[in-house]
Formats: structure tokens, C-alpha cells, sequence
């Protein structure tokens, strides 16, 4: 059977365009195969003359213009050919850079001074010592209490206080949306659901609501230092934009704390919301059971081996949950608070990097690629 020679028209439909049509040349050999990879060629051919020559639906660019390979991920990108020379490099840099790092970190957390004492056991009378709660709740026994620290290392104003609380979850879910936040900013008329169970007390709205503010933290602290008292500066420990966007300043306390349970600290009915700094500073809940929030600055330089008296009014009960109260007087450097484990997570990281290049680079070279 000989080879053969037609001319068929062929046609190519592009959206609302006519039709285009051309003939096309297609070979008729013994065997079927060959003509039908032809066709498939002569098609092809006709759809990119087509494509290339009339106007794409839409305005969108023809297949060969940016938009089509960036829609089918056709780009062309960088694709860095991970040779043992490269990790090796990389595992170096990365070390030479961490190790200082850390170094330097560790060092700044090093020039932290820091004092934590616990009180909450020893701020407990001996006679209550088998009964902490019952001396917690008793309002007739003085809840004044007198600690003796002494200071190892020179601390250099401003020295911040801290309280610190351990086992108490304010991140508890149904602790932390026990609270309404148009309230805090707009006054009593929002008082809601949401502040259940502290909502109302005696028939009437408590502002601020919810178990929150109930339980507001209200140990005080005083110091001297020999006969001189040491100030403590209550003012700005709280977040300047909670002051002045979260906390009406005519949003008065009204009916707080006058149920027939007391959850915590009260607060001055005279004074603002955005003015009562330590509410601020407790409503700001922590993420973690144990958490410092902030009580004051003292601006003054305290000595080394100087002996500090705290007066402390030991008010709040965590003795029913068992949890822990401590003081805190520390300093801080351009790293901030003492934290020594950014330091030794640079130091690891760039100890584990130099180790793995060298590895990489006996390997190498006993094993060449």
C-alpha cells in the first residue's frame, strides 16, 4: 500500500473569535500510527499560531506571558544545589555567628541583680502554720509581716518590684472571659453575661465585673533601708495604651467588692479605672501559672551588703490552691530582666552547628562525594 497526500481542512476555535482554518497536509502510510503523531503535530502548531496571533479572552497575556507561568508555577527560581562545600559553610557561619551571641546574651543577663524571696509561709503566724486558710480569712489577726533580705550585688536604679504567683492560672478559660471590656471603657450600662458569676451583687451592677477584678491581687509592700525608707513609684507600670484606650477615665468602681464574698483588693470609688494602675496592671492576664506582674520602681541605687527591710501586708489567700507568693527586686540591662536561657539557646544552637561542620567535614573528605 502506497503513501499518500490529502489536503484537509483544519479548523481552530479561540472563545468568541471565528474560526480560523487552514489545510493541512497529512500522510496516509500504511500503518496509522505515524499519521495520527503528525496530526498531533500539524494540531498543535495550528493552536500556538492561534493563541499567539488573535486576542486572549479577558485581556489575560498569551501562555507564553508572565501571568500564565506565574499561575502555573512556571517561573523560573533559584534552586541552590546543596553540595557537601555549601553545608559545611553553612553549618560555619551559623556557629561563628550564635556562639558570640550567646555569649554576650549569658553576659547580660549576668549584670542582672536579683532578689526573689518567698514569704508566704513565713509571713504565717507558728500558731497557723497546720491552718493557713484559717488565718488568711480571719480579719481580726494583723496581717503585717517583716522580712530581712540581705543584698548580695550592687543594684543600680531604676530596681523594679515584682510580685510574683505560682500555681494560679489566669489563662483558665473561664477565668479570663469573666470580663467585660465596653464596660471597663464605657461604664456600668454594659454590664453583661459575660461577667458571670461576678455580674451583680445586691441586686445592683458591680464595676468593674467578673472574676478578674474579683480577684485582684492586694499584698503591699514597703521598704527601708536602716532608719531611711526607700519610695517606691506606683505610677506608669501599666501599659500606656491600656490607659488610654481600655480604661474609661470617667468609668468609676461602683458597687465593687460588697457581696457577702471577698474575692481580692478594693478600689478607690473616686478615682478612674484608667487611674487604678494595679487593676490595670492584673487585668492584663498571664499565659503561664507562674507570672511577675510589676508593683513599682524604686529610684534609688541600693549597695552591696546592705540589708533591706520589706513591711509586708500578706492579704492574699493562696492557700486555698496551693499556690506560692514571692517578692522580687532585680534590675535589668538593654536585654531587659534576667533570662538566661537565650543565651544558652544561642550558645547550644551554634555549639551543635560547629560541631555538625566538623563532621560533615571529615566525612568529606574520607568519603569524597
Amino acid at each position: 500500500m502506497t503513501h499518500g497526500l490529502s489536503h484537509l481542512p483544519f479548523c481552530f476555535f479561540s472563545g468568541s473569535s471565528p474560526p480560523i482554518c487552514r489545510p493541512c497536509e497529512v500522510r496516509t502510510p500504511a500503518s496509522g500510527r505515524g499519521s495520527r503523531v503528525e496530526l498531533a503535530a500539524v494540531m498543535d502548531e495550528a493552536g500556538s499560531s492561534a493563541s499567539a496571533g488573535s486576542a486572549p479572552r479577558g485581556g489575560r497575556p498569551a501562555r507564553s506571558g508572565v501571568f500564565y507561568k506565574f499561575t502555573q508555577q512556571d517561573l523560573p527560581a533559584w534552586k541552590p544545589a546543596m553540595t557537601p562545600g555549601y553545608v559545611i559553610a553553612i553549618f560555619l557561619i551559623i556557629g561563628i555567628i550564635f556562639v558570640p551571641v550567646g555569649l554576650i546574651c549569658l553576659q547580660a543577663s549576668n549584670r542582672v541583680a536579683e532578689i526573689v524571696h518567698r514569704y508566704d509561709i513565713d509571713c504565717v503566724p507558728d500558731a497557723y502554720r497546720s491552718n493557713k486558710q484559717a488565718y488568711i480569712k480571719d480579719s481580726s489577726i494583723s496581717k503585717k509581716c517583716i522580712q530581712k533580705v540581705k543584698v548580695q550585688y550592687h543594684m543600680k536604679a531604676p530596681i523594679y518590684v515584682y510580685y510574683e504567683l505560682d500555681n494560679f492560672y489566669q489563662n483558665h478559660r473561664r477565668y479570663i472571659k469573666s470580663r467585660s471590656d465596653k464596660q471597663l471603657r464605657h461604664g456600668l450600662q454594659y454590664t453583661d453575661s459575660s461577667c458571670s458569676p461576678i455580674e451583680r451583687s445586691n441586686g445592683l451592677p458591680v464595676v468593674p465585673c467578673g472574676l478578674i477584678a474579683w480577684s485582684l491581687f492586694n499584698d503591699t509592700y514597703d521598704f527601708t533601708r536602716g532608719s531611711m525608707g526607700l519610695m517606691v513609684d506606683r505610677k506608669n507600670i501599666s501599659w500606656r495604651s491600656d490607659r488610654e484606650h481600655k480604661y474609661g477615665k470617667d468609668v468609676y468602681p461602683f458597687n465593687f467588692q460588697n457581696g457577702s464574698l471577698i474575692g481580692g483588693g478594693k478600689l478607690d470609688p473616686d478615682i478612674p479605672l484608667s487611674n487604678q494602675e494595679d487593676l490595670i496592671v492584673w487585668m492584663r492576664a498571664a499565659a503561664l501559672p507562674q507570672f511577675r506582674k510589676l508593683y513599682g520602681v524604686i529610684e534609688e541605687d541600693i549597695q552591696a551588703d546592705e540589708t533591706i527591710t520589706m513591711h509586708i501586708t500578706n492579704n492574699y489567700n493562696t492557700y486555698s490552691f496551693g499556690g506560692k507568693k514571692s517578692l522580687v527586686l532585680t534590675t535589668s540591662t538593654w536585654l531587659g530582666g534576667k533570662n538566661d536561657f537565650l543565651g544558652y539557646a544561642y550558645l547550644i544552637t551554634g555549639s551543635s552547628s560547629i560541631f555538625l561542620c566538623i563532621l560533615f567535614a571529615l566525612i568529606h573528605v574520607k568519603i569524597p562525594r
